[in-house]
């Protein structure tokens, strides 16, 4: 199959070591091929100018800004381009999300070498792709009142407060999320007592050391 009959995959992700197996695996694939890749968000729009992907790929983590943000833009002012988000994660709490905001599919980075071309494939047909598990769930919600399926602390925050909470997780301080969200260090301070409030802890040690361990390790810890 010639290259130019290839769908192009454009990769937006800051772990370059990440980023080039992924690159590696989209290539081996016939009729797929890496056009570009991207580390932040700034770096990806201008991407998205000069190599007209057919597809997406965004981490929810990036340099410069949320995964969040690149997907609503895309969904804003590319709606002709679908996003696949690769996520270390947990689906379960994040898929809707992403959803919502006008992705068209959600993988896990530790099934991305089982799973990733076939989302491709399937998105670029026009479908939505998620896990078994999660497709259940969406289908339950669609029938159910939505607050009977939340089951993790963190379904409370608001879009927003859970970038700011990851970017907690991540070790930055106020004013480095202050920065990077082009926020008043005092909006981001009211918006940690929020996420405070909501999960329902006292002291910014106990919200610290939560957000560093889901962070890290893509788990819920108990308190």
């Amino acid at each position: 199959m010639a290259n130019t009959e290839k769908s192009k995959i454009l990769i937006v992700e800051d772990h370059p070591i990440f980023r080039m197996g992924l690159r590696e695996l989209i290539n081996q694939e016939s009729d797929l091929t890496v056009c570009g890749q991207a580390e932040s968000v700034q770096e990806a729009r201008k991407a998205l100018v000069h190599l007209n992907p057919d597809l997406v790929i965004v981490d929810l983590s990036l340099k410069d800004s949320s995964g969040f943000d690149l997907i609503q833009d895309i969904s804003t002012r590319s709606s002709r381009i679908p996003v696949l988000v690769l996520s270390m994660h947990d689906e379960s709490l994040h898929a809707q999300r992403c959803l919502r905001a006008g992705a068209r599919g959600y993988v896990m980075k530790q099934e991305a070498s089982v799973s990733v071309a076939k989302a491709i494939r399937r998105i670029l047909k026009g479908y939505l792709y998620v896990s078994e598990k999660v497709s259940s769930r969406l289908m339950e919600t669609m029938v159910k009142h939505p607050d009977a399926m939340r089951k993790s602390p963190l379904d409370h925050l608001t879009d927003r407060e859970l970038e700011i909470f990851q970017m907690i997780g991540r070790g930055l301080c106020t004013g480095e999320i202050a920065d990077r969200l082009h926020l008043s260090t005092k909006t981001v301070g009211t918006y940690r007592e929020r996420i405070k409030a909501k999960l329902g802890f006292a002291g910014g040690m106990d919200l610290v050391r939560y957000a560093v361990i889901w962070v890290e390790q893509g788990i819920i810890p108990s308190k």
